[in-house]
């Protein structure tokens, strides 16, 4: 089999609607080898009619018939044309997708460039929701596709299926697009809202130190806090049935050191502890507070803000212990 036998075997085998493709990271141009057309079941009726029109015109010998069944013909004809050019030319790439926890919907942007003199329309992008827009001449359109997430760690985001109807709905066509993006999903955050394990035992470097003893003075309970430390609550109160409160005391330290340790971190499977552990990295980061993690081969020392989280939570979604 020589080279053009093999690129024509590849061009119209029939297996080419079905093989995956290899995924891509830059934008993609949809080619004339990118574009796949089908008939519709209205495509399919038509062709029905024009079949029955011919036996009934060669029938009773009708030029009308005969007339008509060409002009349908002809208009099917037609439209596999328009229909492929609906698609054929488009840039497509895709862009930043931001990290989601477990359970939530991730949106990953999607950009559609028309770099031709041609108006696109009726065109539809599909991934786990789909899109309906159409598309000026040399002009570009940002979407937002979405698609669901169930565990944590990298997701590739699957096929993407730019498509069109256009004009007469009597064909469809479509082309499946792979990109090697990946998107980041975080552990599912616990609901339940528990203190923080208590930072009075460690220094800076995560190392026991002696507590601070009585150095200050209980001045009063206020209403539990996101940020409050465990020795912080008010148990007394809390067993008599007046919620949950925390202690406050005069000359109380600022910029207490928190650590958000494993081995702290309660429940039965690992996707617990990390689903508490995602928790507490939420709750320090609102309460303004310094904090550290430490799992298991891996230790992020105390620090605060957006770029600490995103570290912390990244640590989270990427631990390799055992999955239960």
């Amino acid at each position: 089999m020589n080279a053009n036998q093999a690129l024509l075997k590849q061009g119209f085998g029939f297996g080419r609607f079905f093989r995956r493709g290899e995924s891509v990271s830059g934008p993609l141009e949809l080619t004339r080898r990118r574009v796949f057309i089908l008939p519709t079941p209205r495509g399919l009726s038509l062709v029905y009619t024009i079949v029955l029109l011919l036996l009934i015109a060669l029938i009773y010998n009708n030029n009308l018939v005969y007339g008509l069944a060409f002009f349908l013909a002809s208009l099917f004809f037609v439209s596999i044309l328009h229909t492929y050019r609906a698609l054929a030319g488009l840039v497509v790439k895709t862009g930043y997708a931001a990290p989601v926890f477990a359970g939530e919907s991730a949106g990953l942007s999607l950009t559609v460039s028309n770099p031709t003199d041609t108006r696109r329309h009726a065109l539809s992008a599909h991934l786990e929701s789909e899109s309906v827009f159409d598309l000026e001449a040399r002009q570009s359109k940002t979407l937002t596709l979405y698609m669901r997430t169930q565990q944590r760690g990298w997701h590739s985001i699957g096929a993407i299926t730019l498509a069109s109807h256009y004009p007469l709905g009597l064909f469809r066509a479509w082309s499946p697009l792979r990109f090697s993006d990946r998107i980041l999903v975080y552990p599912k955050p616990a609901r339940d809202v528990v203190p923080f394990p208590d930072a009075s035992g460690y220094d800076a470097a995560g190392q026991s130190v002696s507590d601070r003893g009585g150095q200050d003075d209980f001045i009063g309970t206020r209403e539990y806090q996101a940020g409050d430390l465990l020795r912080q609550i008010h148990w007394k109160a809390y067993a008599k049935g007046q919620g949950l409160l925390s202690k406050q005391y005069a000359g109380e330290s600022v910029g207490t050191e928190l650590w958000l340790d494993y081995g702290q971190a309660f429940g039965e499977r690992t996707e617990d502890r990390l689903s508490r552990l995602c928790r507490w990295v939420l709750d320090a980061d609102t309460a303004g507070l310094r904090y550290g993690l430490r799992l298991p081969g891996c230790r992020i020392p105390p620090d605060h803000g957006a770029s600490h989280r995103a570290r912390c939570l990244k640590a989270l979604a990427l631990f390799e212990g055992e999955r239960s």
